[in-house]
């Protein structure tokens, strides 16, 4: 087992980091599924922060929660930059897959709604309403003020208000 001393004389575990890897990951993951809407990827993103995490655990202060999610909402932020994910364009299209989760016809529009916002608003959004955060704790995440996470909020909602495919049709 690796033992590090931290700054204030406490000492952090290996066996620390894989408790939290147990007790965390699954929201880890859910978030970085929201941000990237494939599995795939998310399990990437997710490792990577992880991965990154894992060599200054023993700098990290208190709740290493805060940290790990900031570290995955910039290695999302640095992927979606990048652009490029792995994927090759092909003459034949692929047998469209069943959808795991059974996820209604209202549900896919909010995916793809949310998927249409651009990096920082889809990432305030997924924070706030689908993690729980409070703003300061968002805003840590993200390294801005509270203000400009109610701000993004606030165009993210208004964006997702008009959004096509969220909109219902008047049908009278």
């Amino acid at each position: 087992m690796m033992t590090a001393v931290e700054p204030g004389g406490a000492m952090t575990t290996s066996a620390d980091f894989d408790e939290f890897v147990a007790a965390r990951s699954g929201a880890l993951l859910r978030t970085a599924y929201l941000l990237t809407h494939d599995h795939a990827l998310a399990e990437d993103l997710l490792q990577t922060a992880l991965a990154k995490a894992w060599f200054v655990w023993s700098r990290i202060d208190g709740n290493p929660e805060p940290y790990v999610r900031k570290v995955l909402v910039n290695t999302f932020a640095t992927w979606w930059r990048r652009r490029w994910n792995g994927e090759l364009p092909t003459d034949e299209l692929p047998d469209r897959a069943a959808d795991p989760g059974g996820d209604s016809a209202g549900h896919q529009d909010l995916w793809h709604a949310l998927g249409r916002l651009p990096r920082r608003q889809r990432a305030v959004v997924v924070l706030r309403y689908f993690d729980d955060l409070t703003e300061r704790e968002i805003a840590d995440a993200l390294g801005c003020s509270p203000g400009t996470v109610k701000s993004q909020a606030s165009k993210a909602l208004a964006k997702l208000r008009i959004d096509p495919s969220l909109v219902e049709e008047d049908l009278s």
